[in-house]
């Protein structure tokens, strides 16, 4: 999927060139082949966090949306229930079910719909009072709406946006440095496998070297 940045450039033209090994051809293939469905989180849990990924980061219209809540999903059913734990708040995918719940109630309470039924402005202001800590229904319990809002939904949403390749061919990047590895460091330098920017003037130019970028 090019991107208006990186005219032309898709990442996953990349696959079978030299610029991935197997290692990550099985990752990306791993990932592409999510479905967008969930098998963690119940369906009112999953349709508030699609709603609420939706807000966190727009997508644009012209394209296949990245399955953030399917990403999401798949993490808390893998190790929601294991690794650090922010306290007072349990574990990842307990504190996201609990979360959820609340935003909902909160939603229900301010404007008589569920979260994912809240126009956008609504939606919004609800998500900055969970953000400034201003939330206080008791479906909360031990998650503190700020503490959540910075720890997992701040990290948990943009990071699943940034593991898909559709995200990578708009910001020009171009997947693992293995085996190739990135040789030019310096500020506007690039190697020959990386996305070259549509910059005023060299769009022309950017198009072409990104559609033979291996």
């Amino acid at each position: 999927m090019s991107a208006e940045l990186f005219p032309g450039y898709d990442v996953l033209a990349k696959r079978e060139g030299l610029s991935w090994n197997d290692a990550t051809r099985r990752v990306i293939d791993q990932r592409l082949a999510v479905s967008n469905e969930p098998k963690f989180f119940s369906t009112e849990e999953w349709l508030t966090l699609e709603a609420l990924c939706r807000r966190i980061v727009p997508q644009p219209q012209n394209r296949p949306e990245v399955p953030l809540a399917a990403y999401i999903d798949r993490a808390m059913l893998e190790h929601g229930d294991a690794g650090t734990r922010i306290e007072p708040m349990p574990y990842d995918g307990e504190a996201w079910k609990c979360a959820l719940a609340a935003i909902d109630a909160e939603a229900l309470a301010a404007h008589q719909v569920a979260f994912r039924d809240l126009p956008a402005q609504a939606a919004d202001a609800l998500l900055a009072g969970m953000q400034n800590g201003e939330l206080t229904d008791a479906a909360w319990g031990n998650v503190p709406p700020k503490l959540f809002f910075a720890k997992r939904v701040l990290v948990d949403v943009p990071a699943a946006y940034y593991a898909h390749p559709t995200a990578w061919s708009e910001v020009g990047f171009g997947g693992p440095a293995s085996p190739r590895g990135y040789v030019r460091m310096g500020a506007d330098r690039r190697d020959p496998w990386e996305a070259a920017e549509g910059k005023p003037g060299n769009r022309a130019l950017a198009l072409r070297d990104n559609r033979h970028v291996r």
